[in-house]
């Protein structure tokens, strides 16, 4: 396996052909014949789905967007195949060869074993492994992201909004990729106030919105007034509990979510007690899973295909950050000054709980 760890931007990607010149020559001979016109691409979500406002979302609109730059069509040079239960993972990837996609995006560390299984059976099949690795396999790129550093923002803004000193995390399922997040919003809401209660419950899944819903709830109800969410759909189930509880309170009192993976604001509209259009999302944590989809995409076209290669994305280059919602102003020069300490290697932002 070709272990070369690269930190790239998402508007300097090329900087791939240049980390693996040696190997890039016999990719682009082998796959010569493929011109722009010859790259269908294809994602298969998890069990969050296409629409889950989260993960795969951004990952089905990025590929969209490639897709129609390209002079595509859904279902004509790019698609996505939605899984309900984790036993559709092979079956949706063997739809997509079968449906002459060539390059194939599992979105999510749950499909690893799954693409593990079947790269070795189609070699000429690109595949990408979203959030985990694949080792061994040419025809495979492993893609990650510093979930933890936006994660650390993310703590650091719960912290600075916080009255009741207490605040929430709902994962999804436990995982070497949710515990980054669990981590760096930990250790951010600790580098403001170490006394913050954190209470970290976990739904066991990612599609699971009903409980998510009874977490949030819970949580809000035992004192929490901000909730960090990284559980895809089930976090649908989140905003579903603050606009419930918000909608009994004054707009001044009311708590707070902070969203995952894309900009979730527009989930977080609603109208107050006292009658006020509000909003209830405090932030976000980025993770631009979408623009590593398209940039991917752009280098498969290209011939440029980085296989056997893990890919990683962080601040440093923009492909994790924070958006601002609803901070004020003390909160957001706190993420600023945060960030730049994380930029500067003045803070190292730990991966494991």
């Amino acid at each position: 396996m070709n272990k070369k760890l690269v930190g790239l931007g998402l508007a300097t990607i090329a900087a791939l052909s240049l980390a693996a010149c040696g190997s890039r020559t016999a990719k682009k001979d082998a796959g010569a014949a493929e011109g722009a016109s010859d790259i269908k691409a294809a994602i298969v979500t998890d069990i969050g789905g296409v629409d889950d406002r989260s993960f795969n979302q951004s990952a089905w609109e990025g590929l969209q967007e490639w897709g129609k730059a390209a002079g595509h069509s859904k279902g004509n040079g790019f698609d996505y195949f939605q899984s309900a239960s984790e036993s559709d993972y092979i079956t949706n990837l063997d739809s997509a060869v079968a449906g002459g996609y060539n390059l194939v995006f599992g979105i999510g560390f749950a499909l690893e074993s799954s693409i593990a299984e079947v790269a070795p059976n189609n070699p000429d099949t690109h595949y990408v492994i979203i959030d985990s690795v694949v080792p061994d396999q040419k025809n495979v790129v492993s893609v990650g992201f510093a979930d933890h550093e936006a994660s650390y923002l993310a703590g650091v803004a719960a912290a600075k909004t916080t009255k009741t000193k207490q605040v929430g995390f709902v994962g999804g399922m436990k995982g070497e990729v949710i515990d980054r997040f669990e981590a760096g919003f930990v250790a951010g809401v600790k580098s403001v106030d170490p006394s913050i209660k954190i209470d970290i419950q976990y739904a066991g899944s990612f599609g699971d919105a009903a409980k998510g819903q009874t977490i949030a709830a819970a949580q809000y109800a035992a004192g929490a007034d901000v909730i960090f969410h990284a559980s895809g759909g089930t976090g649908n189930g989140v905003f579903a509990a603050a606009k419930a509880e918000n909608e009994t309170k004054n707009e001044a009192d009311k708590v707070w979510v902070i969203g995952v993976d894309r900009d979730q604001s527009a989930e977080g509209k609603y109208t107050s007690k006292d009658g006020k259009e509000s909003n209830f999302v405090l932030a976000s944590t980025l993770k631009e899973v979408g623009s590593a989809v398209k940039d991917i995409t752009a280098k498969a076209t290209d011939g440029d295909f980085p296989g056997g290669e893990i890919v990683r994305y962080s601040l440093k280059d923009k492909g994790v950050e924070l958006a601002e919602t609803n901070l004020s102003d003390d909160a957001s020069k706190a993420v600023a000054d945060a960030k730049q300490a994380i930029l500067d290697g003045k803070v190292e932002v730990p991966e494991k709980p």
